[in-house]
């Protein structure tokens, strides 16, 4: 099973459960970038009390060491980060999603995704997100003057520079 197929497995479940989550991080950046990253884990974002949550995710045979949960029959992990979704200094609703077999996962955008590793680059000097954006950029269709404009608003702009001089190089090696 794919991080996608389970993903996908897991917020179904969680809805029959009562819970809506948003797919969020690494996983989001595997799916985008068609697995040039690798992430072993599924983050989720939900309003819902973490007590139901944890409830709910033990009810599907995960157990929960801290705030990750493990599955016996799988190598992926899924962990809830947080309730709401902010990237930087700016909240936001998720816009992407993927739909298979009737059902709909709610995801960043790739833009979203963007800026969400964007944000490790820009406040922690975060190389490999940087990198990781870089990949997104390159295999889906991002919306770059908003990835700017939020860029300016997080006071980034010249390592917002960086990240399009780095879609620029990896273009040139084509």
């Amino acid at each position: 099973m794919s991080l996608k197929d389970f993903a996908i497995a897991v917020a179904r479940e969680l809805k029959e459960h009562g819970i809506d989550v948003v797919l969020t991080g690494g996983a989001v950046v595997s799916i985008y970038s068609e697995n040039k990253y690798v992430s072993n884990d599924a983050d989720f974002l939900s309003t819902t009390d973490h007590q139901n949550i944890v409830k709910a995710m033990q009810t599907m045979g995960f157990t929960n060491k801290g705030k990750d949960f493990f599955h016996s029959s799988t190598k992926f992990s899924v962990e809830f980060p947080g309730r709401n979704l902010i990237i930087g200094n700016a909240p936001m609703k998720a816009t992407g999603s993927i739909k298979e077999n009737g059902f709909t996962l709610l995801l960043l955008s790739p833009t979203q995704c963007v800026m969400d590793r964007l944000a490790a680059f820009y406040h922690w000097n975060d190389r490999q997100s940087l990198d990781q954006a870089l990949l997104v950029a390159q295999n889906q269709p991002i919306k770059i003057n908003e990835v700017k404009r939020w860029s300016e608003n997080e006071g980034e702009l010249s390592k917002f520079q960086e990240f399009v001089d780095g879609i620029e190089a990896k273009k040139s090696r084509r």
